[in-house]
C-alpha cells in the first residue's frame, strides 16, 4: 500500500506527463486515447512504473463516474440546431445498430470459435456501442469538419448508444447465469430504463436552467459547482429510479446547452475541464487494470474479430440502421468508418469479471486489443477518410472569440453565438444594414476564414459565417426561432 503522499505525488504525475505528452500526441495525429491507455500501460505492473492494479470494481467504478461527466459535457457542446435533422437517423444506429453489432460479432465468433452462443453475444454486446468520449475527442482535438449533418450523427449516436449495450450486457449475464429472466420481461424494462432516462433528463435539465437562471448565487463559482453537483444528481437520481443515467446526463446537458442560461460560457468551458480530466483518469486506470502479456496471448484471434466488426459487422449495421433515411453513399460510408470503440467496451468488459462468467478474463482482452485497433485503424486516418470521400469541409485554424461576456442574471443583455447555415439564403449575401432580424441587436464579430474583424453596417455576410450578437434578452427568442 502506498501512503497518501506518495498516492497523490503518483496520480499527478501521471496527469501531468500525460498533459505534456498530449501535445506530441496531438502533432502527429495520434488519437489522445492511445496515449493515455499507453501511459497506464508503462505504469502498471508489467512496465516500468511497476504499479500493480488488478481491482475491477474500482476500475469500473472510475469509469463509470468519467462517463457521467464526458456524457454531460458532451451534451453541453453538442447543439441542438445541429443535432435535430439528425435525431431518427442518429436513434437508429443507437438501437437497432448496436443490435445488430451484436448479433454480426456472436455469429461470427460463434462459428469462428466453436464457443456458446450466450458467450459469443456477449463479447457483441461489449463492442457495439461506439465511444462518446473517443467520437468527441478525434473531432475535436483533430478539428475535423465533416460536410451536412455526418459529425452531428457521429456525436448524437456515441452520445446514446451506451444505454442499449449496458442493457444488452446485462441481460446477456443474466442469461448465462442462468437467472430466471423472460424475453418479454427484458423488452419491459428496456423501454423502461430508455423512458425514464429520457423522462428524467429533460425534467431534470429543465429544472436545472430554471434554478440557475433564478438563483442569484452571491459567488459566481457556486453556479458552476451547482451544476456539477447537479449533473451527479440526475445521474443517481434516474438510476435509482431503474432508468439510464448515462442517457439522462446526456439529454440534461442538450438541454442546459440549447437554453438561455446565465454563465453559460463559465459552465461549459469548466465541464469541458472536468471531462477532460475525467478522460485522463479514466483511460489511465483502465491502462493500469489490464495485462498486457495476456492481451497478446489472443492476439490473432482478436485482431480477426476486430477487423471484422471495423470491416463488416459496423459498415452492416450502418447501411440497415440508415435505409430508410436520405443519406447519400459516401455519408455512409464515412458513418461505417467511424465506428470508434474506446473506454465504453472496456468497462462493460467489466461486467462479466465482476459477475464470474467463465470466459471473463478472455473477453476483457479481447476487448481491450479490438479497442486499441479500433482507435488506431478508424481515429488516425479519420481526416483522409474524409477528404477521400469528400466529405471534409475546409476549415481555417479555430482561434478563441476576442469577445468575453459575463451574462450575469441581472443583465439584460446576451451575446449569442450564431452560424448561417446553408438554409439561410435570405441573410447571406446581404449587407447587415439589410438584414432585419438584427435590427435592435449589434453584430460584434465575424469569424469567416480562420480569423475575427469586427464588422461594419455594409459588411456582407456569407453562408458559413459565426457570428457574436449582442441582443437584448427580451429579443433572444425571436432571434433563436430564425436561427433554430
Amino acid at each position: 500500500m502506498y501512503d497518501l503522499n506518495t498516492f497523490l505525488f503518483l496520480i499527478s504525475l501521471l496527469i501531468v506527463v500525460s498533459i505534456l505528452i498530449a501535445k506530441i500526441s496531438n502533432n502527429i495525429g495520434l488519437p489522445i486515447m492511445i496515449l493515455f491507455l499507453g501511459i497506464g500501460m508503462l505504469a502498471g505492473s508489467e512496465g516500468p512504473g511497476g504499479i500493480f492494479f488488478d481491482d475491477a470494481k474500482i476500475a469500473q467504478s472510475i469509469g463509470m463516474v468519467s462517463l457521467l461527466f464526458i456524457l454531460f459535457s458532451g451534451g453541453l457542446e453538442t447543439k441542438w440546431v445541429e443535432v435535430k435533422p439528425t435525431f431518427w437517423p442518429a436513434i437508429s444506429l443507437a438501437t437497432l445498430g448496436v443490435l445488430l453489432t451484436t448479433i454480426a460479432i456472436g455469429l461470427f465468433v460463434h462459428y469462428l470459435l466453436d464457443i456458446s452462443w450466450l458467450v459469443s453475444f456477449l463479447l457483441g454486446s461489449v463492442v457495439s456501442s461506439t465511444d462518446a468520449a473517443a467520437v468527441f475527442s478525434i473531432l475535436n482535438t483533430r478539428n475535423i469538419r465533416l460536410r451536412g449533418n455526418t459529425r452531428a450523427l457521429l456525436e448524437f449516436e456515441s452520445g446514446t448508444n451506451d444505454p442499449m449495450a449496458v442493457f444488452l450486457t446485462i441481460s446477456i449475464i443474466q442469461l448465462i447465469l442462468n437467472e430466471h429472466i423472460k424475453i418479454w420481461e427484458i423488452g419491459l424494462h428496456f423501454l423502461l430504463e430508455m423512458g425514464v432516462g429520457v423522462l428524467v433528463g429533460y425534467l431534470c435539465g429543465k429544472t436545472l436552467v430554471f434554478i440557475l437562471n433564478k438563483s442569484k448565487f452571491p459567488i459566481e463559482g457556486f453556479y458552476t459547482v451547482f451544476t456539477l453537483a447537479a449533473a451527479v444528481l440526475i445521474y443517481s437520481l434516474t438510476s435509482s429510479l431503474k432508468g439510464s443515467g448515462f442517457l439522462a446526463v446526456y439529454i440534461a446537458g442538450l438541454i442546459v446547452n440549447h437554453c438561455d442560461v446565465v454563465h453559460k460560457k463559465s459552465i461549459v468551458r469548466f465541464f469541458d475541464g472536468i471531462a477532460w480530466l475525467a478522460q485522463i483518469g479514466m483511460f489511465l486506470t483502465l491502462g493500469l487494470l489490464v495485462f498486457p502479456k495476456q492481451v497478446l496471448s489472443n492476439i490473432w484471434v482478436s485482431a480477426t474479430i476486430s477487423l471484422f466488426l471495423i470491416l463488416v459487422a459496423r459498415p452492416i449495421s450502418v447501411f440497415i440502421s440508415l435505409a430508410f433515411f436520405k443519406f447519400r453513399l459516401k455519408e455512409k460510408a464515412l458513418i461505417s468508418l467511424v465506428g470508434l470503440r474506446g473506454a465504453v467496451p472496456i468497462i462493460l468488459a467489466t461486467f462479466p469479471l465482476l459477475a464470474g462468467i467463465d470466459e471473463a478474463k478472455w473477453i476483457f482482452n479481447v476487448v481491450f486489443f479490438i479497442v486499441i485497433t479500433s482507435t488506431i485503424l478508424q481515429g488516425w486516418p479519420l481526416p483522409w477518410f474524409a477528404k477521400i470521400l469528400n466529405m471534409d469541409k475546409p476549415s481555417g485554424k479555430r482561434i478563441s472569440s476576442p469577445i468575453e461576456f459575463s451574462d450575469y442574471a441581472s443583465s439584460n443583455m446576451q451575446l449569442m453565438n450564431l452560424t448561417l447555415g446553408d438554409n439561410m439564403e435570405d441573410i447571406a449575401n446581404k449587407a447587415i444594414v439589410e438584414i432585419p432580424h438584427f435590427k435592435g441587436s449589434l453584430i460584434v464579430t465575424v469569424f469567416r476564414d480562420g480569423k475575427y474583424f469586427v464588422p461594419s453596417g455594409g459588411t456582407i455576410l456569407e453562408q458559413g459565417d459565426e457570428i457574436q450578437v449582442l441582443v437584448e434578452k427580451n429579443k433572444v427568442t425571436n432571434l433563436m426561432t430564425y436561427f433554430s
